[in-house]
Formats: C-alpha cells, structure tokens, sequence
C-alpha cells in the first residue's frame, strides 16, 4: 500500500483499493478499529473523487453553455475555462 501511496498518491483509485483490501485483511484478522479506519478512509477518498467529478461536469456544462452563448472569445467563457482548470489541477 505505501509504493502505491507513492507512486500514485493517496488519493488515487488503486491506493484506494490497497486501502480497501488491507481493512478487508485487518477485519478477518480481528483487528476491528484497525479495519474501520481503513474503511473510512477509502469511503473518504471515494467521495472525494465522486465530488470532484461531479464539479468537474458541471464547469464542463457551463463552458460548453457559454462558448455556444457568447462565443470562444467573451470574458465570461474565459472564467469558464479557469473555473474547470482549477477544478482539474485537483
């Protein structure tokens, strides 16, 4: 789990499923609070993850929106275009 905290960061899905798996290990070994806290930590990346689509589709709507709107080229596309860079860098 560590080299794919490494390699990909905590965030990512497969560290997420390493996470996963290791509350599984933890769990049949008896290791209850161990294993909760895997839980809750993969159950948090997750919604992390779900919440970043989701704002990501929605600036993708409002650009698409504004380009046909208002054109490529209008100051409010272009804060459109920020917006779903921010939301990308993340």
């Amino acid at each position: 789990m560590e080299g794919c905290e490494k390699a990909l960061g905590k965030e990512h899905p497969d560290t997420l499923t390493s996470v996963s798996n290791l509350a599984s290990v933890l769990q049949h070994q008896g290791k209850y609070e161990a294993a909760e806290e895997m839980d809750r930590r993969a159950l948090e990346g997750r919604e992390k993850a779900l919440k970043y689509e989701a704002a990501e589709e929605m600036n993708r709507r409002a650009l698409e929106g504004r380009e046909k709107a208002l054109g490529k080229e209008h100051p409010d596309t272009l804060t459109s275009v920020s917006n779903l860079a921010l939301v990308l860098e993340h």
